[in-house]
């Protein structure tokens, strides 16, 4: 996937025509259950590759918690923060960005703990998906969200030419405000994805792959009762170290993820040059 052109100004007149500044998050995300596009459910890989439209493709994983806390998240992004992202990354030079959205829940507790979109480069499709989320609004008392689930997405059901063809890591975001479960038993894995040979995660486990191929990083909101407690974040540092960003309002998320990504982009083609000091690369700040 991955095909078609991001235009501000196009994605500017569509939001006004479909009322993206005005609507309510309800008037906005309508799916009543999980959109069978959306199903993980059979999916064995969603692919970011590069073309002759965007010829240096990156992949970009952005994980929302969907349980009833942070339904102003994608709401945030539909209107503002989606923008905000891609236009700051592109003007930075990062010309081929492909964004995959998944939606996570609780898989102890929620029918639908994971939702899955294809990469898309569009300012159209990007829409598209990110509005076909089920805002299941669920998760439960388990002092946690099933975040690790994201990392089994990324880890095994991904194919990313930015790292298969130039060692080039992606980047993964979960966002939310709770701890990260331990665990994931086979069976859950199983119900989620459907047929195939399974075994018990760990959330160590699954991050720890997710991360061979992937800038592995979490956005903690602080502005719930939840994100506001000290042993969530704790919790997250001690998981993530200094991959842990603290977003004190969802407002600041877009800018936060803009940051990380053309910080590290910069950072990631200047270790590589450090590598390779006979060829001469530019580096556009």
């Amino acid at each position: 996937m991955g095909h078609g052109d991001y235009s501000a100004d196009v994605r500017c007149l569509r939001a006004t025509s479909k009322g993206y500044y005005t609507k309510s998050a309800t008037e906005i995300f309508t799916q009543k259950q999980i959109n069978n596009a959306m199903s993980p459910h059979g999916v064995v890989l969603r692919e970011s590759r590069d073309s002759e439209e965007h010829p240096n493709s990156l992949a970009i994983v952005l994980a929302l918690d969907v349980t009833g806390s942070m339904g102003s998240i994608p709401h945030h992004l539909v209107k503002d923060g989606l923008p905000t992202i891609v236009d700051k990354i592109i003007k930075k030079g990062i010309k081929d960005p492909q964004i995959l959205f998944l939606g996570v829940g609780d898989h102890e507790c929620d029918r639908s703990p994971l939702q899955v979109s294809q990469f898309e480069s569009s300012d159209e499709l990007l829409d598209k998906w990110l509005t076909s989320i089920y805002l299941e609004g669920g998760g439960g008392g388990n002092e946690g969200e099933s975040y690790l689930l994201a990392w089994y997405f990324a880890g095994h059901r991904t194919s990313i030419d930015c790292f298969e063809k130039r060692k080039q890591k992606g980047f993964l975001f979960t966002i939310g405000d709770e701890p990260c479960l331990d665990s994931v038993p086979q069976h859950s894995i199983k119900n989620i994805m459907g047929k195939g040979q399974y075994e018990d995660f760990s959330a160590n486990s699954l991050l720890e792959k997710a991360r061979e191929k992937y800038d592995v990083y979490h956005i903690h909101v602080r502005e719930t009762s939840s994100g506001s407690r000290k042993h969530v974040m704790d919790g997250w540092k001690q998981l993530i170290s200094d991959n842990l960003i603290i977003a004190n309002r969802h407002e600041e998320i877009p800018e936060l993820i803009a940051s990380t990504i053309i910080k590290n982009s910069s950072d990631q083609v200047v270790a590589d040059q450090k590598k390779k000091p006979s060829e001469k690369i530019e580096i556009i700040l």
